[in-house]
């Protein structure tokens, strides 16, 4: 986990990480959720409409934007104040997925950092975009 301090930060500032969307995630998420659409849940549903396999809640791939922030930029001192994403492409069950996010902006009046944000799978597509505002400890 890092432990960046708002003065640690500069702009252009990079992080990211990769994950696998697995099965368990899927019902883990469903179970959470109580989002039982066959399109997530039921593969024979999913390649009727096209897919190879389950498709990806879209929360479920946009929420590794908090470990994005929470573990990595800025890690152990953030407080996330806003997300903004765009779901791009469809997300795969089995999808390597990669979470970046970039430091486009320092606000000291507040101690935020603004984050363009992407998700790329493993053709290198982007998924998701968007931005985060987090604020971080001194």
């Amino acid at each position: 986990m890092n432990k960046y301090h708002f003065d640690e930060i500069d702009v252009g500032r990079k992080e990211g990480f990769d994950i696998v969307i697995s099965q368990e995630m899927m019902d883990s998420f469903r179970k959470i959720t109580g989002d039982c659409n066959p399109l997530h849940n039921d593969i024979q549903f999913a390649v009727s409409q096209g897919y190879q396999n389950s498709v990806s809640y879209g929360m479920l791939t946009a929420s590794f934007l908090s470990t994005l922030a929470g573990v990595y930029l800025p890690g152990m001192y953030s407080l996330i104040h806003s997300v903004s994403v765009d779901f791009v492409k469809p997300v795969i069950v089995g999808d390597e997925l990669h979470v970046e996010g970039e430091v486009i902006e320092k606000d000291e009046r507040f101690n935020t950092i603004l984050l363009k944000v992407k998700i790329t799978n493993g053709s290198n597509a982007k998924v998701v975009r968007g931005k985060m505002r987090i604020g971080v400890s001194k």
